[in-house]
């Protein structure tokens, strides 16, 4: 287990040789505990593993509500090796799948034959289960040195995700390439992140009509059934959500970013976590205002931030009319037992 943003005073709080207790649940760290405190823990860790052997029993039943509204419930996913844990955890698919690893893992350009393979084996491990992958979404936070992307103060709101891929249409045509060409061996959605505007919209579309055109010409299979989505992830796309949903097939809600950039609130900055709340009713509006114009636009919408895991909006979501949720693999079953304890007629 990991814990993050304890701080530097914490370091000096603790030392070689100290036992600690880490609270999965809260993120909380106790140094030396005492017996109280320990029996207290062990007690949180037996209820947990019952509680997993309870929701091992939804395995193989549906995403139904009592009143018969079926919900698709996928995996985020952060690389090929998470794919085990997806099908173990029983997700119907995969809603969101982190192509950046690719990138972070390598000391260059990953080619497009070796990002063919990885796609193509994702596509084939999930069986004819949707899998949606995300293309690139870094910025200057993530060093990949080989990008040579300047420093920014703000790397957040900065140089990052689709905008670097359509200024450097190289390598954003090798990902899409490599997409296409593996779209042959599965159930493939593609989906864009840090969409703003209309236009990047139709400019991605430019672009992947001439990688069509291009493997045509080389005669190299793909799917014509290739779903296209955005990332509604800045209240910009919210906002105009009805000027975009025609233009795709499906949304996808990245509550991370949206709350961040709703609330102005960094969340790679501890200090101001109080200030970041993830119920509030801006965020929770433009979720409902984006699943509102995409139905009334023939296009469907999920969720795959953190959100999707909190079980205490799992009913408001199926109310806005969200058709997919999407979470870590260990969160799945969860997100079942509480969609099947729901009901909409009341």
């Amino acid at each position: 287990m990991r814990v993050i943003g304890a701080g530097e005073e914490f370091l000096t709080k603790i030392k070689n040789g100290d036992d600690a207790a880490v609270d999965g649940f809260t993120g909380k760290v106790y140094v030396n505990p005492d017996e109280e405190t320990l029996k207290k823990m062990l007690e949180k860790q037996k209820k947990d593993t019952e509680q997993k052997k309870l929701l091992g029993t939804l395995k193989g039943k549906e995403n139904i509500t009592k009143d018969g509204r079926k919900i698709k419930i996928y995996a985020n996913i952060g690389g090929l090796a998470d794919i085990g844990a997806a099908l173990m955890n029983d997700a119907g698919g995969i809603g969101l799948f982190r192509s950046e690893f690719l990138y972070l893992e390598s000391s260059r350009f990953p080619s497009e034959e070796l990002q063919f393979q990885s796609y193509k084996k994702v596509l084939e491990s999930m069986a004819g289960r949707k899998v949606i992958i995300r293309t690139l979404d870094i910025c200057a936070d993530k060093r990949v040195d080989y990008f040579n992307l300047d420093e920014e103060e703000n790397p957040a709101l900065g140089y990052r995700a689709i905008r670097i891929c359509l200024t450097q249409p190289e390598i954003f045509k090798s990902q899409l390439r490599a997409l296409y060409r593996a779209s042959v061996y599965g159930n493939l959605g593609i989906m864009f992140p840090m969409i703003t505007s209309v236009k990047e919209v139709e400019d991605i579309q430019k672009i992947i009509a001439e990688v069509k055109s291009e493997l045509d010409s080389e005669k190299l299979a793909y799917s014509d059934s290739v779903e296209f989505g955005i990332m509604i992830e800045t209240p910009a796309a919210a906002i105009i959500s009805d000027r975009l949903a025609p233009l795709v097939d499906f949304f996808s809600i990245g509550t991370n970013d949206l709350t961040q950039y709703t609330l102005a609130a960094d969340r790679q900055n501890p200090k101001v976590e109080p200030f970041c709340d993830t119920h509030h009713d801006a965020i929770l509006r433009l979720i409902a205002m984006s699943a509102k114009n995409a139905h009334e636009n023939g296009a469907w919408i999920g969720i795959c931030g953190e959100l999707a895991a909190d079980t205490a909006l799992t009913e408001s979501f199926l109310r806005m009319g969200i058709d997919e949720l999407s979470v870590s693999p260990p969160f799945v079953l969860k997100v079942r037992a509480a969609v099947r304890d729901i009901d909409l007629r009341k």
